[in-house]
C-alpha cells in the first residue's frame, strides 16, 4: 500500500475528513488537497533517509515520536500540540517555510484549495505521514530488526526498501519514477 492509499484508508478515511474539516474543507476537495501535497513530503523523506545520517534520524523519529496516534486518533490531528508537531516535522522534510509555501502554492493550482488553507493542512498530513510510516514500520516487524538491531544484517536496506514501496504510487516497483515525476509539479 503507498503512502495516499495508507492516509485515505485509515481510520475510513477519517484523517482525511479531520484535515479537510479542520480547515473547512469538504472531503472530495480535502482528498484531492492531499494529493497534491504528499509528493513534495514523500519526496522530502525519501531525500532525508538517503542523507548521511537521515536513516537513523528517521528510525529515532519514529521509535520515539509516538506519531502513530495521529492515525489511530485522526481528531488529534487539529490539535495545537498536533500543528506545532506537524510544523517541526515540516522543518526535518522540507527544510524551509519558504518550500511549504511553495509546495502548498503549487498545490493550490492543481487541487483548487487556497493556499491559506493547504499552509493550514501541510502540518497535519506531515504528521499523519509520519503515523502512517510509524504504523508500517512497527507492524513489519519492529524498528529494531529494520535498524539492523536484531541480526545484524542489512536493517538500513529494509527500511529503504519499505520507504520506496510506501512511495511507489503506480505500484511499478520503483518509487523514483513516481517521486520524480510528482516533483516536477513542486519545484
Amino acid at each position: 500500500m503507498n503512502l495516499l492509499e495508507t492516509i485515505a484508508a485509515a481510520g475510513g478515511g477519517s484523517i482525511v475528513r479531520e484535515i479537510g474539516g479542520s480547515v473547512g474543507v469538504p472531503q472530495a476537495q480535502a482528498q484531492s488537497a492531499i494529493e497534491q501535497l504528499l509528493p513534495a513530503l514523500a519526496r522530502g523523506i525519501q531525500r532525508n533517509a538517503t542523507q548521511p545520517g537521515g536513516l537513523e534520524s528517521l528510525l529515532g523519529a519514529l521509535k520515539g515520536g509516538q506519531h502513530e496516534q495521529y492515525v489511530e486518533q485522526p481528531d488529534r490531528l487539529s490539535r495545537p500540540e498536533t500543528i506545532q508537531d506537524g510544523n517541526a516535522i515540516l522543518g526535518h522534510i522540507l527544510g524551509s517555510k519558504e518550500v511549504s509555501r511553495n509546495v502548498a502554492g503549487r498545490a493550490a493550482a492543481e487541487s483548487g484549495v487556497a493556499p491559506d488553507l493547504l499552509k493550514k493542512m501541510l502540518p497535519m498530513l506531515a504528521a499523519a505521514v509520519m503515523g502512517s510510516l510509524g504504523k508500517q514500520t512497527s507492524g513489519g516487524g519492529g524498528l529494531a530488526s529494520l535498524a539492523g538491531g536484531g541480526n545484524g544484517a542489512g536493517g538500513g536496506a529494509d527500511l529503504t526498501g519499505m520507504l520506496s514501496s510506501f512511495l511507489d504510487a503506480d505500484r511499478d516497483g520503483s518509487a523514483l519514477d513516481d517521486v520524480l515525476g510528482m516533483a516536477k509539479k513542486f519545484f
